[in-house]
């Protein structure tokens, strides 16, 4: 038996319309008569039709895969461009990883701290190291106060896991460098030449520099913002670079740690704490 050979049809877009549109008037009923009613323009509703929903499938998909950008909430502050760039970067790139967050602007001698989702909890003003600078100068942390030279007396700039403690004396603090012996704590009104609650009223920045590195802040601050914070949840803290780029010290990119995480002791030495 011989079978007649197959020859192959190549559907080119004319015959993939003619083929369409004979589907379509096939599809079209006949009256009582036996006769066809007029074909209803479907091929160009229907290609209306798909168009629209390809068109809302793609809007759909974009809306689907854009981030939405992420936007510090600073309440009423007036923050400095380093501030307000690096908090954003903090939550777009969630460098803090869903924890809560602190701010200090050495350059505004002012502290912000933030919910996870970067809503300002708080704001206040902080004494700073005596000297400008943004490193620590090696073993200064292991040194009495009367060691340490007035241009040793800075307040390192970087990222830091908040980590609660207490000093000699049995009052609590905020550990920001612990190897620097650079906390955070209430501030210090032991020597009255200091005149550092005066200092901390003052509007200008200069006139926050005072300490041996720690940060001071206002009691009520400390009390009812910062130490709540960091004792509810882990706490990253950045301090903000004077003397360089932001963007140099952070990096803003993900995977960027100034400092590792840190576990320190609760207890820390008394001669550096009583008059940081």
């Amino acid at each position: 038996m011989q079978y007649a050979s197959r020859s192959r049809i190549t559907a080119t877009p004319s015959v993939l319309a003619c083929l369409m549109a004979g589907l379509l008037t096939l599809s079209v009923p006949s009256d009582a008569s036996g006769r066809r009613q007029a074909p209803v323009p479907a091929t160009r509703a229907a290609a209306a039709s798909l168009t629209t929903t390809a068109s809302t499938t793609a809007s759909a998909s974009a809306g689907a895969s854009a981030t939405p950008v992420k936007r510090p909430d600073f309440g009423r502050e007036k923050p400095s461009k380093d501030a307000l760039q690096v908090a954003s970067w903090v939550l777009n790139s969630n460098d803090n990883e869903g924890s809560a967050f602190v701010i200090v602007d050495k350059v505004r001698a002012r502290v912000y701290v933030f919910t996870p989702e970067g809503k300002l909890h708080g704001a206040a003003p902080v004494l700073l190291g005596l000297t400008k600078g943004d490193d620590t100068f090696p073993g200064v942390g292991d040194r009495e106060l009367s060691n340490i030279a007035p241009n040793e007396r800075t307040t390192p700039a970087g990222r830091f896991v908040a980590e609660p403690g207490t000093n000699g004396h049995g009052q609590d603090i905020v550990w920001v460098d612990y190897e620097a012996a650079v906390s955070m704590h209430r501030v210090i009104t032991s020597n009255p030449a200091e005149r550092r609650l005066q200092r901390l009223a003052s509007p200008k920045p200069d006139e926050h520099r005072i300490s041996f590195g720690c940060i001071n802040l206002p009691a009520s601050f400390y009390e009812q913002v910062l130490a709540p914070t960091v004792a509810q949840k882990e706490t990253i803290i950045y301090v903000l670079p004077e003397t360089r780029p932001a963007a140099e010290v952070f990096g803003f990119r993900e995977g960027s740690r100034n400092k590792p995480p840190q576990t320190v002791p609760r207890v820390a030495s008394a001669f550096y704490l009583d008059g940081a």
